[in-house]
This record gives C-alpha cells, sequence and structure tokens, in this order.
C-alpha cells in the first residue's frame, strides 16, 4: 500500500468524521433537499480555486462522462439527500457509526461488479463492519432503524460512486468533486427551496462551510488516494471517519455514549486494521493503457521521457506499453487486473 493514498485517504476521513454531526445539527433547520443541495455546494465552492489548474482534454471528458454521470446522480445526488433524511432519524453518534456501511457495499461492488482483487483481510475486516452495522441498527426504536435504513441507503448510493471514481481516471480529483457539487447540489439546493422555502442565513453559511471541507476537500483527497489503493482499500482507510464522527458527537456536541454505539465501534475498527497489510505479490501483466492522471516516474511503471525533470510529481495524458513483472501492489490505476488464477 502506497504511504500517499494512506494520508490521502485518512485526511478524508478526518474531514467527513467530523462533518456528520456538524451536518446533523443542521437537519433540523431546513429539509433534506436543501441541507444537500449546500452540502454539495459548499464543496463546489472549495475545489475552486484549483479546479481550473489542470484542465480535461475533450476526449477525456468524452471517455468519462458516464461514469462521472453515475456518480453525480448517486453519489451527489441521492446518496445525501437520503443521509439528510436519516440525521433526522438517528442520534448524531448512532449516524456517524452507520455510514461505515459505505464501506460494506464498496467492497461488495469491487469485488463482484468492478473485478477487484479484494484478500482474506479485506473481506474479513468487512465483516466485521457488517456486524458492527448491525450491533448498531439492532433497535427496538421504530424511529432510529428508519433513519438507520436510510442512511444505509445513502452508503449503498457512495458505494457505487466510490467504485466509478476510483476508476475515473481521465478526470482530476477536483473536476469530480466540482461538477458533483455544481449539478447535484444545484439540483437538491432548486427542489428543497421549492418544497420548503429559503433556510435562515446562518444554517445556510453553516452548511457551505460544513460541505466545503467535509465533501469538497474530502472527495477530493478521497479520489485521489482511492487511485493509489483502489475502491476497497481506500474506503477501508476511509472507515476511520465514523470513529471520528462520534467521538466529536460525544466530546463537542457532549451526545449521551450508549452501550452499543460503544461496542460497535470497537468492532469496527477491528475491522479496518485488515486493511494494513493486505497488498500481494505475484506475476501480472500490464496491458496497453492511455490514461491522464497524476505519477512519477520512478515507480516502475511510467517509463515515457519529459524534457523537464521526471522525478517531480505532475499530470498529463500519458500511454503505457504491455508489462510482466512481479511486486507487491494493491488495485490501484495500474494493478486492477484479473485475479482468478493468482
Amino acid at each position: 500500500m502506497t504511504r500517499r493514498g494512506v494520508i490521502r485517504c485518512s485526511l478524508a476521513a478526518v474531514l467527513f468524521g467530523i462533518s456528520a454531526p456538524a451536518a446533523s445539527r443542521l437537519a433540523g433547520d431546513m429539509g433534506a433537499f436543501t441541507l444537500a443541495g449546500l452540502l454539495y455546494l459548499g464543496a463546489a465552492i472549495a475545489v475552486l480555486p484549483v479546479v481550473g489548474r489542470v484542465r480535461p482534454t475533450r476526449r477525456a471528458v468524452v471517455r468519462g462522462a458516464p461514469r462521472l454521470a453515475t456518480a453525480v446522480v448517486l453519489g451527489g445526488a441521492v446518496g445525501p439527500v437520503l443521509l439528510a433524511a436519516g440525521l433526522g432519524h438517528a442520534p448524531a453518534a448512532t449516524a456517524s457509526l452507520l455510514l461505515n456501511l459505505e464501506l460494506v457495499f464498496t467492497t461488495v461492488l469491487a469485488y463482484f461488479l468492478f473485478r477487484e482483487h479484494i484478500g482474506p483481510r479485506v473481506a474479513a475486516g468487512t465483516v466485521l463492519v457488517v456486524i458492527a452495522g448491525i450491533v448498531l441498527g439492532w433497535s427496538g426504536n421504530a424511529d432510529l432503524r428508519w433513519g438507520a435504513l436510510l442512511i444505509a441507503g445513502a452508503c449503498l448510493c457512495w458505494g457505487v460512486d466510490n467504485c466509478v471514481t476510483a476508476n475515473l481516471d481521465e478526470l482530476a480529483p477536483s473536476h469530480i468533486t466540482f461538477v458533483k457539487g455544481v449539478i447535484a447540489g444545484g439540483a437538491n439546493l432548486t427542489i428543497g427551496l421549492i418544497l420548503g422555502g429559503a433556510p435562515a442565513g446562518w444554517p445556510i453559511l453553516g452548511a457551505l462551510v460544513v460541505g466545503g471541507f467535509g465533501y469538497g476537500m474530502s472527495i477530493t483527497l478521497w479520489v485521489a488516494g482511492a487511485r493509489d489503493l483502489g475502491a476497497a482499500r481506500g474506503q477501508l482507510v476511509f472507515a476511520t471517519a465514523p470513529f471520528v464522527g462520534a467521538i466529536v458527537a460525544w466530546t463537542v456536541f457532549t451526545d449521551p455514549v450508549t452501550t452499543r454505539e460503544v461496542v460497535s465501534l470497537l468492532i469496527a475498527a477491528v475491522g479496518v486494521s485488515f486493511v494494513l497489510r493486505s497488498d500481494h505479490d505475484h506475476d501480472h501483466t500490464h496491458e496497453p493503457i492511455e490514461h491522464d492522471h497524476e505519477h512519477v516516474h520512478d515507480d516502475g511503471h511510467h517509463d515515457h521521457t519529459h524534457p523537464d525533470a521526471e522525478l517531480v510529481r505532475h499530470q498529463h495524458s500519458h500511454r503505457h506499453e504491455a508489462l510482466v513483472h512481479s511486486h507487491p501492489h494493491v488495485p490501484d490505476l495500474h494493478h486492477r487486473h484479473d485475479h482468478t488464477r493468482a
């Protein structure tokens, strides 16, 4: 596993973890559509200063359009609305810990639909997080069960989004975040204003700030990190976000600490730890491919030449020729190969 990918996904987790309990405080001030729209518009504003640094080519936009559209609809529009609705039915700490279900959906989809290598450690970690989610959501409180179902639906949407964006190497992470924020955020906000009218001024500012940090910076960091680790492993690292959110809810917002939440947190923490040694080593083949992502030239995969310094991390469209070699790796952008005989 690359250190860069782990650091990026960890920072993304901290930012999103803080945002969940903060957003739950805003859920009572506005409708689900309005809150979801403001959060993602805040995300677009946050990445606006960097979105024009690397402009995608027309060909890259055309190639990535179907996957980007999926990410915008499910990850940027439907998922946030379900989460915003669920936050109104569950305590902040419980809602934060339930977000670990995003890991489960991401792992299952990455393996069965996107043929990403998982391995026994990642599979075992995912099972433990499932158990933690059951412990957390199993309650006699009908309102809590409804909230848990809505949050689980949001996690399913984000699971699809994670797998799609981790493989979307034609566009920069900031471009993906910006398009999500403008299109999905704008659409949800319009619906929210039509249904419920405009909220007060301070909650609007609060939602934009939470969205800027907890969605804009977090999504951009996660997409970049998942390209280094693969969707499932990137999400396992990101699964520390609910722990951060629960701690913030308990300490900053003084939510009561329940035994069910503590037990769930401990089980999920053990599950997340399984990702730390989940790389593997075998002979593998790189098929010829042309894509656009940030890279250096000392990683054994990028041997094209430049007139400038080649050890500086940079991004541009480049081509890989066929290559067969062996080294420890995870399913990053260059290692999404089949493992049926590995």
